[in-house]
């Protein structure tokens, strides 16, 4: 089962987006839904089972707002990482998988 995330982004204009992350695809809309249905054309036919979480970084009483800071951060790396074509470290995401199956 491919497990996708679906979190919001703001814009350099202040703008709410959302991206769609599943493993290495990724795609973006204006709605949740719209990253969505964006990502759905991404996957494969073997990924067709999917479980979706949508996040809205909230602090709650299973994942801390110092839990949800480090992912936050660790993200904001990851996609700086990503944009400038280098590296993102293994620790760093080895950090990031584990904050996201802990949120999950």
């Amino acid at each position: 089962m491919t497990t996708i995330a679906i979190l919001p982004e703001s814009t350099k204009e202040n703008k709410l987006t959302w991206r769609a992350v599943a493993g290495e695809k990724e795609s973006t809309g204006t709605t949740a839904g719209e990253a969505l249905d964006a990502m759905t054309g991404l996957l494969s036919d073997d990924e067709n089972s999917a479980l979706v979480i949508i996040q809205r970084l909230r602090p709650d009483s299973f994942f801390t707002s110092e839990q949800r800071r480090r992912l936050e951060e660790l993200m904001a790396n990851w996609k700086a990482a990503r944009d400038e074509g280098g590296e993102f470290g293994s620790n760093e995401q080895s950090e990031l998988e584990a904050l996201v199956e802990a949120e999950l």
